[in-house]
This record gives C-alpha cells, structure tokens and sequence, in this order.
C-alpha cells in the first residue's frame, strides 16, 4: 500500500534513549510513521496520491511537541477575563481592573489573574478594589494560581470575618484586628472560588476549540491537563473534554486529570488512567492522573521547605499532609489511576516521593512530580530509583530566578532547578508551560532550558546555575519524548514506525544556541502534522 505522506529533508527522530537520530525520510500511513530511513527507499513506497512536503536545507523536521502541564479549561477562559500579568504597579492593575469593571452589570462577578505582589511591592488588599470595582464581587488569581484577592463584597458573600479561621493548609491574610485583608493564600482561596459561578458549557466548549487551534500554532499536539482548578466532584469537565473529541473539535491529544474530590466519581465510573473519555473509539482525549498538592509556590512564599527562607524562621505550608497523599496515591493506585503530585519545595519533594514510592504498582502511567523546583542532591537518584517521572516547567525560571535567589540563598543555584542533575540521575523528565500560569508558547522555556537565562534579564546578565544547563537535544526531547514516557508510551514524542505521524518543521532551526539564542526563543514551526494531516501550514 502506498504512502499517505512523505515528509523528506532532515528528519530528527528521537529514536532510542538519546540523540537526534536523523533520517532523510519519514513515511505516514493511517496517521502512523509506516518507514524513517532514505529517501530514496521511501520514494518507492509513494505514488502520485502521496502527499509530499520537502524541507528546506535550513529546515529541521522533529516530533509535535507534548505540554506535560497545561491547564486547559482555565487557559482557554483566561483569554476572556482580566490580565493583570503586564502591570508593573498596583496602580497599573487598578485602572485595567477599572476599565473592566465598567464594562460589567452591577450582578457580575469580575474575574481575572496575573497579580504578583512581589512586582508591586506590597499585597493587594479589598481596600484597594473598592474605587475601581463600586461594590462588585471580585475574585483575581495571583500569577501563580496560588492566592485570591478579592472584594469586600465577595469577603461578605463568603460570610469570612475575623471569627473565621484559617482552613487547614490554607492562609487568611488579615488586619491587626483580624478582619480579612483581601488575599486568601492556598487552601484559603476555595472559600471564594467555591462561590464563583460556573461558565455555561457552551462557552467552555467554544474556548478549549480556539485554544486547541492555537496550540497547533506553536507546534503542541498533545497536552497533559492537571485538572480544572475548579472543584468537580462530578467529573463535568471530562465530559466537556470528551464531546469535543466525540465531536472532531479537538486536533490536540488530551490526557485529563482529575482533582482529589473526583476520585470516588472516578471509581464508579470504572476509570483508569488511559481510558478513552467520550464514546468515538478514536477520541483523542483521555483519562490522565490523580492530581495532589503537596506544598504551596515559590511567588506566594508557601513553598514547603526543609530549611527556612533566608532570614526568617518560615518553612513555607505543606497543603496536604504526607500520610494524606500516601492514602490518596494508594487509594487511586488500587483502582488504576497513576497520581501527580505537586511538588515545589525540597521538603514537598521529599514528601511526594515518600508517597508515591508504594503507590506505583502496575498503575497504566507513571507517578510524577510537578515543578520540582528545589530538590536535594540525595533525593535525585530516588526518582529513577521508584520509577517516578519529573514534570517541569522551564519557562518558570524566567520570573523565578530573583525570587528564588533572595528566598532560597545558595540553595537555589545550587540544588535549585536541576534539571540536568535528575537527567543524569536517570529521571524521566518532561516539559511544560503551567499555562495559564505562563503562556503556552513553549518555545522560550525550551530556550532557558539550554541558555539558563532570558533575554528579559538583559544581556549582561549572568546565566542561572550554569552546570545545569541541558543540551538542545535534551531540552526538545524533554518536550516531545519525556511526555510519553510520563505515559507509559515508548513510542510517543518519536518518529519511528508505529508511531503516530504528528511532526513539526522548524524553520531555520537554530541547531546550536549561543549567537542564535534570539531566534531559539521566537523559533516558530511552518509545517504541523497530526496524524500526518496538515494543521498548520505557512
């Protein structure tokens, strides 16, 4: 039978453990790589039906890239709400938050995100928003998702005043007198978001297609969501994920996880990590993995750590206990669901490792850490060890670098960020973007991966722990291969036979970094192949 696709030029594979693995050719038949070799050989499996895209000799063809921790309902909702992330001042942020509010009805809730209190010098407080928001009802994620700042009238809907304690793992920031300040810290900021009210499924459905689309755009043709941030006992958001695979309106491969209050829904519903969510055998959406918080951030100073921040006696908040995550991973291990576990800290890392070795078992996925941002040297090996997986987000680095140096000291260079340390260390490692933490171009994370500095900080600015900078080859296959064997795919993030036909085509690919950094972090794909259909084509 003859080729669907004939991709010839230079082709990176990623096949084996390491190395590009270039071929001239890659052959697609039924959405899957049938030959990689010459192209020659591959031209006499062709006819005058196959499509055929010819690289340029400045071009390079790699597998689609795989976001291991993207957000998906709240990315594609976060285009529709406010977006304080390039306001360098509170005062900025007021008159954005203003403008927006004088665009709603007076029952309106104001939603938004990006807020970093670090930025503007001081927490924002409800005090604040009464001008610009005139009495309205406010909820406005700070720019790591782990804080609220809202209005004195959400406060009052929420019925919290000084009589209301702290929620476990949560923080209520508040006056000398004890009255709610405006900023709910972690666990904290459920009492507001639980009041906030649902968007309309049509909507959802309508941004996760745009998002999906724009995705492609980067050269992203797989995501593993963590669950919406949303509470959803009752799994709603996989079904919207999975009507719009049913549908055709999702070019994206999806792994979707869920949250801890979904796992008896879960369990009566006979999911494992892996099942198809929706009823077309050729969705492309799936079940992911139990997600679990073990600490707070870095941005909002809640990091679980084994020595205090620099300065102060502060250990940061484990959100939730190690004996609870332990029960958690077990429990959702026994019925077929691998676990992630949210892990900045090095304590939260320790913590999620000692929960997770037991709880692996024959689960379809591999257990896995997020971020991982601070992890001793004695705890790296253990990864491999146990057989748990390391999700990260390069692009975090890019804000985190003078937050972590003044909060973590030597610490941050030194056991901070390591990414090459848990490579070396035999760890699975894979990309991500944290969006909408972050924006979903992944490209400048794939970039600091390599330089381990942003071109934001000035050219004169010294690269972030130096020894742990990865090689091209390591950064792209973190983005594309690490993902699939966070999912228990061999042939995932490769272009080997039997693997599915979703590659990109960069244009001038800047092949080594240095001189070329500028053009590494705006690289753009002209070419996107999913299933060896054209998405993308410029």
């Amino acid at each position: 039978m003859p080729l669907d696709c004939l991709v010839t030029g230079r082709v990176a594979t990623f096949a084996g453990e390491a190395g590009f693995g270039w071929v001239e050719a890659v052959g697609i038949k039924d959405g899957r790589i049938a030959f990689a070799g010459s192209a020659v050989d591959l031209e006499t499996r062709a006819d005058p039906h196959t499509e055929r895209f010819t690289l340029e000799p400045d071009e390079i063809a790699i597998p689609g890239l795989t976001d291991a921790h993207l957000h998906l309902i709240e990315t594609a909702l976060a285009a529709r709400e406010v977006n304080l992330t390039a306001c360098a001042s509170l005062d900025e942020a007021l008159a954005v938050i203003a403008t927006a509010a004088s665009r709603l009805g007076p029952d309106d809730w104001l939603l938004g995100a990006g807020w970093d209190q670090r930025r503007w010098g001081r927490w924002p407080t409800a005090d604040d928003l009464e001008g610009p928001v005139q009495g309205r009802r406010v909820a406005l994620h700070s720019v790591d998702h782990h804080a609220i700042w809202a209005s004195r009238a959400a406060l009052r809907e929420v019925g919290i005043d000084p009589t209301v304690p702290d929620p476990l793992g949560g923080i209520i920031r508040r006056t000398s007198d004890g009255e709610a300040e405006g900023v709910l810290l972690e666990n904290a900021s459920e009492l507001v978001a639980a009041m906030i009210p649902s968007p309309s499924d049509a909507l959802v459905e309508e941004a996760c297609a745009e998002l999906a689309e724009q995705l492609l755009t980067y050269g992203i043709v797989g995501i593993h969501d963590p669950g919406t941030l949303a509470q959803d006992p009752s799994l709603h958001a996989l079904d919207i994920i999975g009507g719009l695979a049913d549908r055709g309106d999702l070019p994206i491969r999806v792994h979707a996880g869920i949250r801890a209050v979904g796992l008896a829904r879960a369990r009566e519903r006979g999911l494992r990590s892996g099942a198809l969510l929706g009823a077309n055998p050729a969705s492309t959406a799936r079940l992911g993995w139990l997600k679990l918080f073990a600490d707070g951030t870095l941005g909002s100073q809640t990091a679980a750590l084994l020595e205090p921040r620099e300065g102060t006696d502060d250990r940061g908040v484990m959100l939730t206990s190690p004996q609870e995550l332990a029960e958690l991973a077990t429990e959702a291990a026994a019925i077929g669901i691998a676990t992630q576990i949210h892990a900045i800290g090095d304590a939260a890392v320790r913590a999620g490792l000692d929960a997770l070795a037991p709880a692996g078992g024959e689960v379809p996925f591999m257990p896995r850490l997020e971020h991982v941002q601070l992890c001793r040297p004695e705890d790296r090996a253990r990864f491999a060890a146990l057989g748990i997986g390391v999700s990260v987000q390069p692009v975090h680095l890019r804000e985190d670098a003078p937050n972590a140096r003044r909060d973590w000291g030597a610490r941050a260079e030194t056991t901070g960020y390591a990414w090459r340390s848990l490579l070396d260390a035999g760890a699975v490692v894979a990309f991500g973007t944290d969006a909408p933490v972050e924006p979903v171009d992944p490209w400048p994370g794939i970039a600091l991966a390599v330089l381990r500095r942003d071109p934001s900080w000035g050219e004169e600015a010294e690269p972030f722990g130096a020894g742990e900078a990865l090689s091209l080859e390591q950064a792209l296959r973190a983005a594309t291969v690490g993902p699939g064997l966070l999912a228990r795919d061999p042939l995932g993030g490769r272009l080997v036979p039997g693997a599915r036909g979703d590659l990109i085509v960069l244009p001038a690919a800047p092949r080594e970094p240095g001189d070329r950094a500028a053009a590494f972090v705006t690289v753009r794909p002209r070419l996107v192949l999913v299933g060896g259909e054209a998405l993308v084509e410029r």
